[in-house]
């Protein structure tokens, strides 16, 4: 073996840190979009996979996936367990080593470690709201054994029988994004439906944070597909650029849809589309050149959108639609690298359809999809079914909403309407405040307290509110978040085009303490703000002594 390569190396191990890195990604992308007392349950469910499956990969994944063939093409045997007598690591036939593998072991292995952390991770966006922590940590460590490693080196090991059929997977259309969304289908038979489902959604907490987890996956998918050829050379430049070419390609299509069908394009549609487009793209990103990547992205962002619809034709509740954007888009994938194949980018590859090379590499792509999927969702499934027997997987159905207080005692926001009131004036330093004056009511005096309702868009500006209501006659205000039962349902947009009628709309209570003969004057500043009588009251009221 020749002296490794500075710069493969260098190249490998920078994208294992960005494979790494679209981790926490995930963990912001669904966090996000999940409910407002879930939040902390989602990133941990993603985070825990760091810890999990690293150590799994370590004593045990990394042989079955990459040590030598056991003779079926099935697994790897157990020679390398715990890494303790590492060999060279296997020269893919499906990826460009030139001759000779030109990084050490180690980063092979690093690199490959975090494909196997990220993969199972892609199955808490559709079982948002459902899974026992400690089932799910269970769950992790077994289906990282028992279900990727061997679907790994059945493509990325040249001993692997789909290796040696010839179905080619270039950074985990079939491993990841098909296993995965395979292991969704099956896990969501085990821990079932949310209460009311489909008949009840829920808006996401912070689309900005959905946003950025979706740029951490955009900017780590480079080292997710840039890295697989294990060299930093012109295929790797063309990895690269098919990648981030497909992810654009499929959110202006995306965005066009939306626009189309819901009236509105969104920019949680933006970033649906784009990561549609980058997990389709990913099993061709190193077989085809940059015109087949846009076609790719395109028609991910066309196939995908419209497989939105999918998990009510299944009557299955995928809550953040993994089958839509990652199922559907590795599979597609791996079916369009058999039309879009060019050995012109990759000699190692092979020419599809479009290309001329017959119907022969469609036909193993196929026979990969079929055996990828079936394999996944039989063993997740008992896997599944297993650990909801012996520890329990999913949550009990009180604990649904409230998955941070029930499993970590703690809320991730804790923020109200009334704070996020504009005032005028520019930011300044504080000083020290002048004496609050007395009350003009002196204690023992009977007052009124009037509570009203507003719309919070009308009472927007908290100064305007407070000083209306003081020259008004008013002692003090106080302002509170409210909802209130509407006759007929408000409709509220979810992300991806869904929709949903919300019979609570949002409301800012004001309580108002005042003068009797001011009363008149508080109830003609709320009118005028928009307060309905109906919903106003004035009760009496006694200040008491400090």
């Amino acid at each position: 073996m020749s002296a490794p390569n500075a710069g493969d190396t260098a190249w490998v191990l920078v994208c294992a840190g960005l494979v790494l890195f679209m981790t926490p990604g995930l963990a912001a992308f669904y966090g996000g979009m999940v409910r407002t007392r879930n939040v902390l349950a989602m990133l941990q469910q993603n985070m825990i996979a760091l810890g999990v499956v690293s150590l799994t990969w370590v004593l045990v994944g990394y042989t079955i996936a990459f040590g030598d063939d056991a003779g079926s093409g099935l697994f790897g045997n157990l020679e390398l367990f715990g890494l303790t007598d590492l060999k060279v690591p296997p020269a893919p036939n499906l990826h460009v080593v030139d001759g000779r593998i030109t990084i050490p072991t180690l980063a092979f292995v690093l690199f490959q470690m975090m494909f196997a952390v990220i993969t199972p991770a892609l199955v808490t966006g559709a079982t948002a709201g459902r899974l026992r922590f400690g089932g799910w940590v269970l769950f992790l460590a077994v289906w990282s054994i028992v279900v990727y490693a061997p679907i790994a080196h059945w493509l990325w090991h040249p001993g692997g029988w789909l290796a040696k059929f010839g179905t080619q997977d270039w950074a985990g259309g079939l491993v990841v994004h098909a296993s995965a969304g395979a292991a969704v289908l099956a896990v969501l038979l085990v821990v079932g439906r949310r209460r009311n489902w489909p008949h009840t959604a829920a808006p996401p907490n912070s689309i900005p944070l959905t946003i950025v987890g979706a740029g951490i996956l955009w900017f780590g998918w480079f080292g997710f597909n840039g890295g697989d050829g294990l060299q930093a050379n012109g295929l790797a430049a063309q990895a690269v650029l098919n990648t981030h070419l497909a992810a654009a390609a499929a959110m202006l299509v995306w965005l066009a849809l939306e626009r189309l069908t819901d009236g509105h394009s969104t920019v949680v549609g933006a970033v649906s589309g784009a990561v549609a487009g980058l997990a389709t793209v990913t099993p061709t990103a190193g077989y085809v050149n940059a015109a087949s990547a846009v076609a790719i992205g395109a028609l991910a962002g066309l196939v995908c959108h419209f497989a939105l619809k999918l998990k009510y034709l299944l009557r299955l509740d995928d809550a953040l639609d993994v089958l839509a954007v990652h199922f559907v888009g590795g599979m597609l994938g791996t079916l369009l690298l058999g039309l879009f194949g060019n050995r012109g980018v990759n000699p190692l590859g092979a020419d599809g359809l479009f290309l001329g090379g017959g119907g022969g590499l469609l036909w193993r792509q196929l026979v990969g999809v079929v055996s990828v999927v079936a394999f996944s969702f039989v063993l997740t499934w008992l896997i599944a079914a297993g650990v909801q027997a012996l520890i329990g997987l999913r949550v009990p159905q009180a604990d649904q909403e409230r998955l941070d207080q029930a499993q970590q005692g703690a809320d991730a926001y804790h923020l109200g309407g009334v704070t996020s009131l504009t005032a005028p004036g520019a930011p300044r330093r504080r000083t020290a405040a002048a004496p609050a004056g007395e009350p003009s009511v002196p204690p023992g005096q009977r007052v009124r307290v009037v509570t009203a309702l507003l719309e919070p868009d009308p009472a927007a500006n908290s100064a305007d509110l407070r000083d209306a209501l003081l020259r008004a006659g008013a002692i003090s205000v106080i302002v509170s978040d409210a909802a209130v039962a509407t006759t007929t349902p408000q409709a509220s947009l979810l992300p991806r085009g869904y929709w949903q009628d919300q019979p609570l709309a949002a409301r800012l209570r004001v309580t108002v303490l005042v003068g009797a003969d001011g009363v008149g004057a508080v109830l003609d500043e709320l009118d005028r703000m928009g307060a309905r009588r109906s919903d106003t009251f004035v009760q009496e009221a006694e200040r008491v002594q400090s």
